[in-house]
């Protein structure tokens, strides 16, 4: 036989594109429209009911950025359509672009009841299957002008509705009554289904050839000049191809519908709750028709919001639940940031998660869903166990620049030995559309094919939503069982991921330590207010419940402000979603964000000297939320404060700073350092007086400026290149002392560069072992990256970095792939370098990015530890950072781990001045390894104090915990703070592990 392959495969791309797509609706008529610009942000539909509208015509244009218009349309069925399907079919003026990242609506009938979504994939909405004939049609559509933000990564002014403007960016094309011809979109889909399958077998398949001479003789079946008329004989010759059953031995695949929806990125918030509305309106009516429908949904905020707003989609969303289409997921408030959040934050993502969950759809989440983060955090397996999830899902280490993950389905083990059963999706992508090539991709790139025969295949539009469309369903339908193909079948995540354990469980292998995403790696540095406005509002939460249960225990009638502190946790934790937090999402949702912060620390500031002040009247004193005692300076004097406790302000006088200049070097003294400061403002010399030896082994803080030009995705990306030029800053306009003793020194300089100026104060008291650099920078720079560097004297053949609940190590050497692509790393509160027998660590108050690298000097080998303190990309945000920061980063000679989880705390929760007695602390405990994370009154609002510590250090530690206030009884709770058995007298701890005690006072 004559290769013919391509002249059929032409004949059949022409005949889809120019005759039957076309051909799926038979007959139109124009719909009658009329609209209301609203003159501001969205509005309920109430009022858009009330509103005045004025006629409008198709092909006008319409639609400011970021506007809303309200659209009625209104028809009637024509008489003659009796007997027929009728649909209302909507284009806005959809572009090329996908669902979520242009022009979409939700429908409403005529008494404001929401209906479904509109976007490109999904057009429709059905009047009647079949139309009696005269139907009228009275319909509402709350358009929304979004604009497409990204393209090309290349700077717009779109990313806000302040600099948006207001030329408008739609041409409404059509709203028309059609008529859809079934037969035809029927073979559409058959036809689809078969042909991307045909092109994903090898050409020396049988069956590659079968399907081609089924098309083929479909198509000579098909007059294309009556495709209605002949689309039933063209389905017939395809019968046969479709109804080959796939082998036994083919991929088994688990399909659950699916919409990623950002809860914030190239759109902003108030954006996201119509998006969740939109999507969420269109499952529940495609379950209507598809019976089979399973819709996993992660993310309780946008339920939330949805509640809130949408009455009526929410109540379809409990029914689905309860029959069995939808299926919560994920176990968290936000689909978060997995590298950043804090300990406590992101046991609070889980909490606040599974908690909405159970309370308001009487569902216990089982896993951990989190496709499109960047990166996770080896925190993660304990904390899912302790909370009840047995599973962990995510794809986005498939986006992997330089190594491939080695598994699929596997065992992952967290920096405690805790192991979750996680799955990666092997067909790359949570968004999926049933595409022959997606399905192939998925059955030859699964890792563990031999000895498992199933993954997980998350489907529907998504990322700006949109989620599955009657056509995915009617694919799935087709693809159960089809030769060539692996079998599909739509079931919960649940049931997939038990499916899986059971067959592979036993044999799975194990991925020990973080899920480092080789890529994204600015996200840990990108919009430094947005990182600092977390930081500094997760120590302020922690220190407000503590002063808040520490009034309650001691005040009977002190009201503990369960529903602001509540509100307050959920607005910090939405904004650790994984495109706020990282600083990837566009001009306005980080605006907003940073007005966001100071509200929230303006208002844990008042609830914090609320409780301070229930706590009953004294003399002037200082309160410390760090569970570690420390000695500081305060006003004219030394004050040692215990752990969790206060103390009155006494005039004691300690051990001083000393201070001498000598020509043009400063140095300053205390009884743990000698620090020299030269001529240029940089650390000249860090002598550790303890340890009697050199710190630097190179000037240290020396701040270097780098050209940021990353390949693509400009807020996300730092690529390695970037470190082969750099400017070193060490022109100083000033290096003045500015305070010399007798318990603070301080040399403040002054450096100008570009159009940017920094004023750094180093500052050294004569009560701590740090040295700190607090800094003001005016940061006017143009794609630009800022780092502040460290060259120590240390030989360090791994770095240790604070994570969620302890911390990990990561090698200092290149020896791997795996090693190199490691050359930007996240660190919480401090980095820790060290050699046998001494350590250094850097510490931070709102700096995620770092990287380490060993640097030979004339005396061996060295560390040099970096912050990443500043970056300037242009897309989304083309200002990002533009503006003034204030922020510290310290360094600490002779740290082991313990001083570092100490400093680091301190650094972050500055010690309190308040009229308060002298508090013994809440709880203490008699083991330094074991670390206090956060003191609260339990969530149920019983009145028992809830107590979360973990062992910081990385080994065994026993420990007996210590209480302020009398207690009836203690029981050990999991995460969620539910009781689980007797707490003994005395614990033992094992490296890494989290506690949760639940203390009832007396």
């Amino acid at each position: 036989m004559h290769d013919d392959r391509s002249l059929v495969e032409g004949r059949l791309e022409r005949a889809l594109r120019q005759f039957l797509r076309p051909a799926q609706y038979a007959d139109r008529v124009p719909l009658v429209l009329s609209v209301w610009h609203v003159p501001g942000e969205p509005v309920p539909v109430d009022q858009a009911l009330q509103a005045a509208y004025e006629p409008f015509m198709t092909g006008t244009v319409w639609g400011k950025p970021w506007s809303t218009s309200w659209f009625r349309i209104e028809g009637r069925v024509p008489e003659e359509w009796a007997g027929r399907p009728v649909e209302v079919v909507i284009d806005p003026g959809f572009t090329g672009d996908g669902p979520g990242f242009q022009a979409e609506g939700l429908l409403y009938d005529a008494a404001g009841v929401p209906l479904k979504g509109i976007h490109p994939r999904n057009r429709h909405f059905t009047v009647a299957a079949p139309a009696q004939g005269g139907e009228a049609v009275h319909l509402l559509l709350e358009a929304a002008a979004n604009p497409a933000v990204l393209h090309g990564f290349e700077p717009t002014s779109l990313g806000d509705v302040l600099t948006a403007g207001d030329r408008p960016i739609y041409r409404f094309a059509a709203a028309d009554l059609a008529v859809l011809d079934k037969d035809v979109w029927q073979l559409v889909l058959d036809i689809e289904v078969l042909s991307e399958l045909m092109h994903e077998l090898p050409v020396d398949r049988p069956r590659r050839h079968e399907i081609l001479r089924a098309l083929e003789d479909m198509l000579d079946a098909l007059d294309l000049h009556d495709v209605s008329g002949t689309a039933a004989a063209a389905r017939a010759e395809l019968t046969d191809a479709l109804s080959r059953p796939a082998s036994a031995s083919a991929h088994r695949i688990s399909a659950a519908g699916h919409a990623h929806i950002d809860s914030a990125w190239l759109w902003p918030l108030r954006e996201t709750v119509r998006k969740a509305s939109r999507t969420f309106a269109n499952v529940t009516a495609l379950a209507q028709d598809y019976p089979e429908l399973l819709f996993a949904c992660s993310q309780a905020q946008q339920y939330a919001w949805v509640k809130e707003h949408q009455p009526h989609i929410w109540e379809r969303i409990k029914k689905a639940v309860e029959e069995g289409n939808w299926a919560p997921v994920g176990s968290m408030w936000v689909e978060s940031d997995a590298n950043m959040p804090g300990g406590e934050a992101l046991a609070r993502q889980i909490i606040h998660g599974k908690r909405f969950f159970a309370q308001e759809l009487g569902v216990e989440t089982e896993e951990i869903w989190l496709p499109d983060s960047f990166g996770y955090t080896a925190a993660f397996p304990q904390l899912a166990k302790l909370a009840g999830v047995r599973w962990f899902l995510t794809q986005k280490l498939s986006w992997n620049q330089s190594n491939k993950m080695p598994h699929h389905t596997f065992w992952w083990e967290g920096i405690d030995g805790t192991r979750v059963f996680t799955h990666f999706p092997p067909v790359d992508t949570y968004n999926s559309q049933f595409h022959g090539r997606e399905l192939a991709h998925a059955e030859r790139n699964f890792a563990e094919k031999g000895r498992a025969t199933r993954s997980l295949v998350p489907f529907g539009w998504g990322d700006g939503g949109g989620g599955p469309t009657r056509e995915m369903l009617e694919k799935a339908r087709r693809l159960r069982s089809l030769e060539g193909s692996p079998r599909v079948a739509i079931e919960r995540p649940s049931a997939f991921f038990a499916a899986a354990e059971e067959e592979y469980g036993a044999h799975a292998p194990v991925w020990s330590g973080e899920l480092y995403l080789e890529l994204h790696r600015a996200t840990y540095t990108t919009q430094a207010k947005t990182k600092q406005g977390n930081r500094r509002s997760e120590h302020a939460l922690r220190e407000a419940e503590l002063w808040c249960t520490a009034a309650a225990v001691r005040d009977p009638a002190y009201a503990y402000p369960y529903d602001a502190l509540d509100r307050l946790w959920k607005t910090v934790l939405l904004h650790q979603f994984h495109d706020i937090l990282p600083g990837s999402s566009i001009a306005w949702v980080h605006r907003e964000a940073r007005e966001t912060y100071a509200r929230v620390l303006a208002e844990l500031e008042e609830i914090t000297a609320e409780a301070v002040r229930a706590l009953g009247p004294g003399s002037p004193a200082v309160l410390n939320a760090s569970p570690y005692e420390r000695t500081e300076v305060v006003g004219d004097g030394l004050v040692t404060v215990p752990g969790l406790g206060s103390v009155a302000v006494s005039a004691a006088v300690g051990a001083g700073v000393r201070v001498e200049q000598a020509g043009d070097t400063i140095l300053l003294e205390n009884q743990w350092m000698r620090v020299t400061v030269d001529r240029d403002g940089l650390l000249a010399s860090v002598r550790d007086r303890v340890a009697d030896r050199e710190v630097l082994s190179g000037p240290g803080n020396l701040l270097q400026l780098h050209p940021d030009h990353p390949n693509a995705w400009d807020a996300w990306d730092i690529d390695r290149h970037y470190r082969r030029r750099h400017t070193d800053l060490t022109a100083a306009e000033s290096v003045e002392l500015v305070e010399s003793g007798p318990l603070r020194a301080t040399v403040r300089v002054v450096r100008a560069f570009g159009t940017s100026r920094v004023t750094q104060e180093i500052r050294l008291t004569g009560a701590s072992r740090r040295l700190d650099i607090v800094t003001d920078i005016d940061w006017q720079e143009s794609e630009k990256v800022l780092k502040a560097a460290f060259p120590l004297d240390v030989h360090a053949e791994r770095s240790a970095a604070e994570i969620q609940f302890g911390h990990v190590h990561r090698p200092t050497h290149t020896n791997t792939g795996w090693d190199a692509a490691r050359f930007e790393i996240c660190a919480h509160r401090w980095l820790r370098v060290a050699e046998d027998g001494y350590g250094v660590a850097v510490l931070n108050d709102s700096a995620y990015g770092h990287d380490v690298t060993r640097t030979p000097h004339e005396h061996g080998l060295g560390t040099t530890v970096r912050l990443t303190l500043l970056r300037a990309p242009h897309s989304p945000d083309p200002e990002t950072d533009l503006g003034t920061h204030r922020f510290t980063y310290a360094l600490l000679p002779g740290a082991g781990v313990g001083d570092a989880v100490a400093e680091g705390l301190a650094l972050n929760l500055p010690l309190r001045s308040a009229a308060a007695p002298s508090l013994e602390p809440l709880v203490s405990v008699d083991n330094p390894a074991v670390t206090v994370e956060s003191v609260k009154l339990a969530e149920d609002r019983g009145g028992d104090v809830v107590v979360r510590l973990y062992e910081s250090r990385g080994g065994r530690a026993r420990a007996t915990l210590t209480t302020g206030f009398p207690v009836a009884r203690a029981q050990v709770a999991d995460l969620l703070e539910r009781p689980l058995h007797e707490a003994p007298p005395e614990f033992e701890l094992r490296p890494f592990q989290i506690l949760t005690l639940r203390l009832r006072p007396a």
